[in-house]
């Protein structure tokens, strides 16, 4: 078939190791600027020597890790800057997708991200009466999901891709901010609360500043 591939083994192995260097590194186990070693990652998350540099190209490509001048990687640094320059691009490139989905999305959306919603809302209630690595990976997949419903009518893959690409960068950030226990839950359920009621009444401009507060306290 034309530009068709199936999925290989080896896709689905570089699938499963980028899954676990992606959660370690948001965990903070591999540490900002941290040298990636062939070698010992394959000893500590298995797979090949092949599927491993595979998955660390990926990890490249998605911008949580960086090849060095020495053609070996690291994880990508998370400075003050780092944050501030993923913060601008979630905010520019979400606002974006979520105008269109406002736009284009119909009750089967509403409905969608109201569930995601109530999923999280039930996520963020686990995560502060037991919160262990259980729970925060929980809370972590939960407040994804519900950006993803957010953004899930904007009918451009691209634009969903690009979204999650700088979501994925700033899951560290967030996750520090629960370690520290600087999340305002409180007010995270109040603004989202209204980001729903906006989002229902279809009031556009509110529903965009809601989103945009949302970001900006999702990560500092």
């Amino acid at each position: 078939m034309l530009f068709g591939r199936q999925t290989s083994d080896d896709d689905t192995i570089v699938q499963m190791l980028a899954s676990a260097l992606k959660r370690d590194i948001a965990f903070g186990r591999l540490r900002p600027d941290e040298k990636l070693k062939i070698e010992a990652l394959r000893q500590r998350y298995g797979g090949s020597g092949h599927s491993m540099r595979e998955t660390l190209r990926m990890l490249v490509a998605e911008g949580v890790v960086e090849a060095t001048n020495q053609r070996g990687f690291r994880v990508t640094s998370a400075t003050a800057d780092d944050l501030k320059d993923i913060l601008l691009m979630r905010i520019e490139v979400e606002r974006l997708a979520f105008s269109r989905s406002l736009e284009q999305g119909g009750v089967d959306w509403e409905a969608a991200v109201i569930a995601s919603g109530h999923m999280l809302a039930r996520a963020d209630a686990a995560v502060q009466e037991s919160p262990d690595d259980t729970t925060a990976l929980q809370w972590d997949e939960a407040c994804r999901a519900f950006t993803a419903a957010l953004l899930s009518a904007c009918g451009s893959p691209r634009l969903i891709e690009t979204a999650d690409r700088f979501y994925n960068q700033s899951r560290r950030f967030r996750l520090a901010l629960l370690r520290e226990g600087r999340v305002d839950f409180p007010a995270r359920a109040a603004r989202q609360e209204a980001l729903l009621d906006a989002i229902i009444q279809r009031k556009r401009d509110l529903a965009l500043a809601l989103q945009e507060e949302d970001i900006r306290a999702d990560l500092t």
